[in-house]
């Protein structure tokens, strides 16, 4: 009937699963979050491609001026800021550093062939320490570039374990035999023994080793001579020259040694002490005879 008045539905809940299912909406903050990450994404993304571009163009200026590739992205590097700030040089002892190194400064720069300014990137490190092993006094050197501007150069010196005449000239030589510097030797004479002639560096070691154990003796010792590059003899303080033989030196040094604690042998004005004979003694008496032997000045 028209005239009767209908009741409005009520509304039926929905199902306690199908509620469950309904995602809830994101929160106001978590939204613009998510905007504003996405508009970091694009920032960052267009600014590795303006400086993709960047360099490209640079590199693409330096072609036109005859560099090599390598040079083209140093230079494009060096102008987007990446340039030596900071050289530190190091020397390597034990496993330990120290800032005093013997090789003069100014000579190891030269040979790193950097200089502060210089774009970081365009050091080859290779060749950088190919230069610095060539120096007497550096046995081996590392070079590292710390970026954004520091290079690090560490340095083992050889270390002087002798100096030797050959000819009347002076040299440092380390324990190999090595040369280390034929300059500013005077300033080791008191420290290091004297080796002298051709084939001494080489031999040196093992003769040092054998005194070490006669301390008596080699307190004694000015020189080792090194002769026909097979044996040695040793000059002494007063004057005397011990002849040693080739290939028995440590049992002649012992012999010697009882002599001097026995007979107080080395204290004599002896010219010569023949050991060469293992059965025998021949004692030389002084007389004049020029020295095979002198101190470097």
């Amino acid at each position: 009937m028209s005239g009767v008045k209908r009741k409005p539905r009520a509304k039926v809940a929905p199902a306690p699963a199908a509620a469950a299912r309904m995602p809830d909406r994101p929160g106001k903050w978590k939204l613009i979050w998510k905007r504003q990450r996405q508009i970091l994404r694009r920032a960052l993304a267009g600014a590795v491609l303006l400086g993709g571009l960047a360099i490209i163009g640079l590199a693409a200026q330096a072609i036109g001026q005859g560099a090599s590739i390598g040079e083209r992205l140093a230079d494009a590097t060096g102008q987007l800021g990446l340039r030596v700030s900071k050289i530190k040089f190091e020397r390597v002892t034990d496993g330990t550093f120290e800032a005093q190194l013997k090789t003069p400064e100014p000579l190891l720069r030269a040979a790193l062939g950097a200089r502060e300014g210089d774009p970081i990137l365009g050091i080859s490190v290779r060749e950088a320490r190919a230069r610095l092993e060539s120096i007497a006094w550096v046995q081996s050197a590392t070079v590292e570039r710390r970026l954004p501007g520091l290079v690090v150069v560490q340095i083992v010196e050889r270390r002087p374990f002798a100096v030797w005449q050959l000819d009347g000239k002076f040299t440092l030589v380390d324990i190999k035999g090595a040369m280390v510097t034929d300059s500013d030797v005077a300033t080791f004479a008191g420290e290091l023994p004297l080796i002298v002639g051709r084939g001494a560096p080489e031999a040196a070691a093992a003769l040092m080793e054998m005194l070490a154990k006669q301390p008596d003796i080699q307190s004694r010792m000015v020189a080792a001579v090194r002769v026909g590059e097979r044996r040695w003899n040793l000059r002494m303080q007063n004057g005397t020259d011990i002849l040693l033989p080739e290939g028995a030196e440590e049992k002649a040094l012992a012999k010697l040694a009882e002599l001097q604690a026995s007979s107080a042998l080395l204290d004599r004005p002896l010219q010569a002490v023949d050991l060469r004979l293992p059965d025998r003694l021949v004692i030389r008496p002084a007389g004049d005879k020029p020295p095979v032997a002198r101190k470097p000045t």
